[in-house]
């Protein structure tokens, strides 16, 4: 297959390791610098290049770049990279990107780290016609972070310890125009060792560095925060076009990809040339204290529906060519399929979804205004059909890619290729993750529905159409199933407590048993759909609510079971008492005439028992083990909580980015007519340079602590769980009053008329 080339304009240099700022830079008036790194920094790297070399500057500066252009003019103002400047451009295999928004040095450590390993092994398989010594060269790492003033102070020593940032550089205003973003381009010689839970381990000794595999990193720091498609957007609309890479790579901070799944990604599109985009395993990350992090019921239970996804979900539509989506944290696609240059292509589909939330006219002034304005106006609608759609932006992608006209994309699942991930471990976190994730595959599901005719279009054959259609009619049967789950969940609920609380299977207080569940239920639902309303999740009294009620859910799906399992029971020795008494044998045929413990049977075993058959077939079963009970006891939050939290809020379509001004401004420059810095805000010289370093450093060298949980309660979370601790009082006491005066009532008299009469007269007195 012939890869399209990217159009570009490379001018020769002499010196292929000096990717210094070329002349045609200096007439475009850029600000870029390239500096060494600190004196320490290159002290460690001595024993392995000469610091002082100019051919080595590759390894020994870093190149700083003042963006003021917007993703898609980046090309068509001039800017470049490092690699571009080489008098022999390096050929790259694989472009890595990186997302990141406030992520600490622990998360954003740990992807680093597998990339890292990744990049060695691929290094070692000499035998390789692409991979081998050197092939480290095919490689390069984007981290982008979104949002200069967002940034974890120690994800920024992470950048700095590895040479790819340098404070004091970097300016907001260049020549009157403000600044984008801020590039940092370097080859780190500089690996992770480790990363444990509280330090990240840097191999950066002497012996160390020697067996190093250097690692070609550009750190884009944006100046606004301004969300994670945009961050995408600046991957694919310039870095990406411009190193022109065969596959792309996309990971969040947090998800650490092992050993060999960067190659095993890259290895599913070399074997098939019709692969569009593939993913690997996802599972959560429990660290090395795994046994201590699955007590954690909320970890436990997306430990669960990870492996379960991986096991019955994903390879199942991967049999068929599409998945449904490949999911952003771990994912990779063929650069030729997403058709970058195309005004209709998959891409530009996927990134109307940054456009959608925001109402207002993009500025005259805004580098970006030409692109956003033509988004806007392709948009034909922005209602909240489309917005919540947008929440699920891969989906689009993926829905895009396989239906592409003419076109014969297929997309896959490596289960060969494994990335463990940052997981919610407390309970507000994980209901506003899924309200996005709920929200956004509904909507997007039922958009590929509604458009599925797009696949006549394509260049499928007939078989893999056919299959295809199958795949859908899966999709709209699950749809349907997620809509109506709510009542289902209810109704068998009440079947099972109905079914002990009275006849030949009840027991003493049975039915006592069924009044009090049954009015706890209801219970929650209303205290739900109470707090999904005006309440948010985070809120620390909200918090505590939210885990009273997943508690109490818990309960009640113990009782079910105990419910199952006394019908069972009760059912089978009803049947081996009538068969003794008539004396007859009994047949397995005999228990499917009774029909609730035939359909409690066939139910069990077409979901739990399905769970396990997978399990034993992919021999992967230790999450049966430590999982699949958490998974259980969570079951009816996961339909109840979760559903009714993401469905009560369909019209938070927000992405919490709204007012980001970039933070405190860094000063400005002013160039002259060749370039040169005419006028500026001061720029650190080398002894600043080192003092930042250390600086740097003393952050890194202090153990990581996690305060996620201490944030102060705001006003508004108090004033709102007053609200609903008052509504649901006032509910319950009224309630109270109408169950307990017509029990009494009906307890007092025979008839209606007397029992009706007894009340309206009580009611007469409490008026008087």
């Amino acid at each position: 297959m012939k890869r399209r080339p990217t159009k570009l304009v490379r001018k020769k240099r002499k010196d292929p390791a000096d990717p210094f700022q070329s002349d045609e830079e200096k007439k475009l008036k850029y600000f870029i610098l390239d500096r060494r790194f600190p004196d320490l920094l290159n002290t460690k790297l001595a024993s392995k290049v000469d610091v002082n070399n100019e051919a080595n500057k590759e390894f020994t500066h870093l190149r700083y770049s003042a963006i003021t252009a917007a993703p898609s003019t980046f090309i068509r103002d001039g800017f470049k990279l490092r690699n571009n400047l080489r008098a022999f451009p390096r050929e790259t295999e694989l472009l890595i990107a990186v997302t990141m928004y406030n992520e600490h040095d622990i998360l954003l450590g740990r992807t680093l780290q597998g990339i890292m390993e990744n990049i060695k092994y691929m290094t070692s398989l000499k035998k390789s016609q692409t991979w081998g010594e050197n092939s480290w060269k095919k490689i390069v790492v984007c981290v982008i972070s979104d949002g200069r003033s967002k940034i974890n102070p120690r994800a920024k020593a992470l950048m700095t310890a590895l040479g790819c940032y340098q404070e004091g550089f970097a300016k907001s205003v260049i020549d009157e125009k403000e600044v984008q973003a801020h590039l940092f381009e370097t080859t780190s010689l500089i690996n992770i060792q480790e990363v444990t839970e509280t330090k990240v381990i840097f191999a950066d000794t002497a012996k160390d560095i020697e067996t190093n595999i250097p690692v070609q990193f550009v750190f884009c720091l944006k100046e606004k925060n301004a969300k994670k498609i945009n961050s995408h957007r600046w991957f694919f609309q310039s870095f990406a076009k411009l190193l022109d890479p065969k596959i792309t790579v996309l990971l969040d901070a947090g998800t650490k990809p092992d050993k060999k799944s960067l190659y095993n990604l890259w290895r599913e599109f070399k074997t098939d040339e019709n692969v569009a985009g593939a993913c690997g395993e996802i599972k959560a990350q429990t660290g090395k204290a795994t046994y201590k992090a699955l007590l954690n019921p909320i970890i436990g239970a997306q430990n669960f529906e990870y492996k379960t996804s991986n096991i019955l979900d994903k390879p199942l539509e991967s049999s068929f060519g599409f998945i449904s989506v490949l999911p952003g944290a771990f994912s990779a696609y063929r650069w030729l399929a997403l058709d970058i240059d195309n005004p209709d292509g998959p891409l530009d589909k996927y990134f109307k979804g940054e456009f959608l939330h925001s109402n207002e006219a993009p500025e005259l002034s805004d580098p970006d205004y030409e692109y956003k304005n033509l988004q806007k106006l392709k948009l034909k609608s922005q209602g909240i059909f489309t917005q919540n759609m947008y929440l699920a932006e891969d989906r689009i992608l993926c829905f895009e890619l396989v239906t592409a006209k003419k076109h014969k994309w297929v997309l896959r699942y490596v289960s060969s290729a494994v990335g463990e991930t940052d997981v919610p471990s407390r309970l507000p976190e994980f209901i506003l993750q899924r309200r996005r994730w709920l929200n956004g595959s509904f909507f997007a599901g039922t958009y590929s529905i509604i458009n599925f005719n797009k696949f006549l279009s394509s260049g499928h054959s007939v078989i893999r159409k056919f299959f295809l259609v199958i795949e859908f009619i899966y999709q709209i049967v699950s749809l349907a199933v997620s809509w109506l789950s709510l009542a289902s969940f209810f109704l068998v609920f009440r079947i099972l407590s109905s079914a002990t609380a009275s006849g030949s299977a009840s027991f003493t207080g049975s039915y006592q048993l069924s009044v009090v569940f049954l009015y706890l239920y209801v219970f929650l639902l209303v205290l739900t759909i109470l707090l999904s309303f005006g309440n948010s999740p985070q809120g620390r009294s909200t918090a505590m609510i939210y885990n009273f009620i997943v508690g109490a859910f818990a309960c009640i799906m113990i009782y079910m079971l105990f419910c199952i399992a006394w019908l069972v029971a009760n059912f089978a020795n009803q049947l081996v008492d009538y068969f003794k008494m008539i004396g007859g044998s009994l047949t397995i045929g005999d228990f499917a005439r009774v029909p609730l413990l035939r359909d409690l049977v066939i139910s069990l075993l077409s979901t739990y028992a399905l769970y396990f058959f997978g399990a034993v077939l992919f021999l992967d079963m230790w999450h049966m083990l430590w999982s699949f009970w958490w998974y259980i006891l969570l079951s009816p939050a996961y339909t109840n909580v979760l559903n009714i939290y993401a469905f009560c809020n369909i019209h938070d379509v927000s992405w919490g980015t709204k007012g980001d001004t970039g933070g405190k401004s860094l000063g400005s420059v002013k160039l002259d007519s060749d370039s040169n810095v005419a006028n500026s805000s001061p720029i650190p010289d080398d002894k600043e340079v080192n003092k930042a370093y250390v600086e740097e450093m003393e952050i890194l060298n202090t153990d990581f602590k996690d305060e996620e949980g201490s944030k102060k309660e705001d006003q508004v979370d108090k004033f709102a769980f007053v609200r609903t601790a008052v509504v649901v009082f006032w509910m319950i006491t009224n309630f109270s009053l109408v169950a307990i005066v017509l029990n009494v009532g009906f307890n007092l008299s025979t008839t209606p008329s007397k029992r009706d009469a007894w009340i309206i007269n009580r009611l007469n007195y409490c008026l008087i």
